[in-house]
């Protein structure tokens, strides 16, 4: 069988606060296909975000075990998931987060240049993701506060794709975008994840959910069983809140 790109079992994280002990996650225990195309959907403060930040390496369970692509990250030192998270993971996040006043290009290319590509290489590859997005070359060299909120998003996507990564963490992709421009959004995570690729997409929006495989729910801290997901479903009003 083959191995799944993500394999978390039994995984807990518990902080401690003036308040006392947090337990944001509760024996939470999900794999991941390769090519499948994943939304986590919970209401705020649920736990999905944590789940996202261990799953992109950011953070690390209390009890339990992450395997990316059969590798058991718990094992690795801080300079290993350094390089894990910026050559085996892609994050896509509401804010964009890209360099207003760098080009369109500048910005596919940084991770890169953090990942020690030669410097011949970096200009046709970052080309190359932009041209997967979809975005045309005529925009490679505008800053990138001169384009739309899709387009910036698209630059974003092709930033996270462009290490050819195991795995595309998205953190509210469409949340600061309408709906037609969400549409396109989710429309190029869909083509890439046609070309085989996998992605993990953190949502409140049911139609954002609407495009994945598959969709989990987690609500304190742990994923509801087929029961609680038909329950909290039909709970949900049209933005997905209860």
């Amino acid at each position: 069988m083959a191995i799944p790109v993500i394999d978390i079992r039994n995984v807990s994280r518990v902080y401690e606060s003036a308040a006392g002990f947090v337990h944001a996650l509760r024996s939470v225990t999900l794999q991941v296909e390769r090519g499948e195309m994943l939304c986590i959907m919970g209401p705020s403060g649920s736990g999905k975000s944590t789940l996202m930040n261990i799953l992109g390496c950011l953070d690390t369970p209390t009890t339990g075990t992450y395997k990316l692509e059969g590798l058991d990250v718990s094992l690795l030192t801080d300079d290993e998931l350094a390089e894990l998270r910026a050559t085996r993971l892609g994050f896509v996040f509401q804010s964009f987060n890209l360099l207003a006043r760098a080009t369109v290009l500048r910005n596919v290319m940084l991770p890169l240049i953090y990942a020690g590509v030669p410097r011949s290489k970096r200009a046709l590859r970052a080309a190359k993701a932009l041209i997967a997005v979809g975005l045309p070359p005529a925009h490679f060299d505008h800053k990138s506060n001169e384009l739309s909120g899709g387009q910036m998003q698209r630059v974003a996507i092709a930033r996270a794709l462009v290490n050819d990564p195991a795995v595309i963490l998205a953190d509210e992709p469409t949340g600061n975008l309408d709906s037609a421009t969400s549409e396109m959004v989710m429309e190029t995570f869909a083509r890439l994840r046609s070309e085989g690729k996998t992605i993990v997409i953190i949502t409140h929006d049911p139609e954002v959910a609407a495009w994945a495989d598959r969709t989990v729910y987690i609500r304190d801290g742990k994923l509801l069983s087929a029961e609680e997901e038909r329950e909290f479903v039909s709970r949900m009003d049209g933005r997905g809140r209860i």
